[in-house]
C-alpha cells in the first residue's frame, strides 16, 4: 500500500513552502527594523509604511510586523547597516548584491566564499555599479549582456546561492 499515508507527502511540501515564507519574512523583518529605527517607530512615515505594505502583500503576519517595528524603535535594534557588493559573473555580466547586516565582516566573508566557489571574486567599489542606474525599486541595468547556455546555468546557480544568504536582500545582474 505505497502512498497510503498522505501526511508524509503533505509534511514535505509544507516544509518547503514554510522555509520559503520564513526567508521572505526574515528579509522583511530586517527592512522593517532598519526603517523603524530611522523613523523612531512612527508607522506613518512613508518609508516604513511602504515596507509594511510590501510585507502585508507577502502575507507576513501582523504580529511579526509589530514585533519588528518595536525592535527597531527600542534600544535592542542592533546596528543593521546597508551594504552593496559588486562582482563580475560568468560571461562578464555585472552583479550587485544589496543587503542588510549587523556584521559587515561576516557578510563580506560569506559573499566572498560563495563567489570563490564559482571561481569569481568581489570587484572594487564602482567597478560594476556603472552598468546600473538607481531607481525607486532598486537597480536597473543600463546595458544587457548576452550569455551562453553554460554561462546562464552557472549564473543561475550563483544567484540561487546568493539569494540563500540571509544578509543578501536583493541581487541584480545585467545578463539577458
Amino acid at each position: 500500500m505505497s502512498g497510503h499515508n498522505k501526511w508524509a507527502q503533505i509534511k514535505r511540501k509544507k516544509a518547503v513552502t514554510d522555509a520559503k515564507r520564513s526567508k521572505i519574512f526574515g528579509k522583511f523583518s530586517r527592512l522593517i527594523v532598519v526603517e523603524s529605527k530611522k523613523s523612531g517607530g512612527d508607522v506613518s512615515t512613508p518609508g516604513l509604511r511602504a515596507i509594511i505594505e510590501r510585507a502585508k502583500k507577502e502575507n507576513m503576519p501582523i504580529e511579526n510586523i509589530e514585533r519588528a517595528v518595536k525592535k527597531g524603535a527600542g534600544s535592542d535594534a542592533g546596528n543593521m547597516a546597508p551594504v552593496l557588493y559588486e562582482a563580475y559573473g560568468p560571461g562578464g555580466c555585472a552583479i550587485l548584491v544589496e543587503g542588510l547586516t549587523d556584521n559587515k565582516n561576516r557578510t563580506v566573508a560569506e559573499i566572498k566564499h560563495i563567489l570563490s566557489k564559482h571561481g569569481l571574486s568581489l570587484a572594487g567599489q564602482g567597478a560594476a555599479l556603472w552598468a546600473f542606474t538607481k531607481t525607486a525599486d532598486g537597480y536597473e541595468p543600463q546595458v544587457m549582456i548576452p550569455l551562453s547556455d553554460e554561462d546562464g546555468e552557472a549564473l543561475s546557480t550563483l544567484l540561487d546561492e546568493l539569494d540563500e544568504n540571509d544578509d543578501a536582500q536583493e541581487v541584480y545582474t545585467n545578463a539577458e
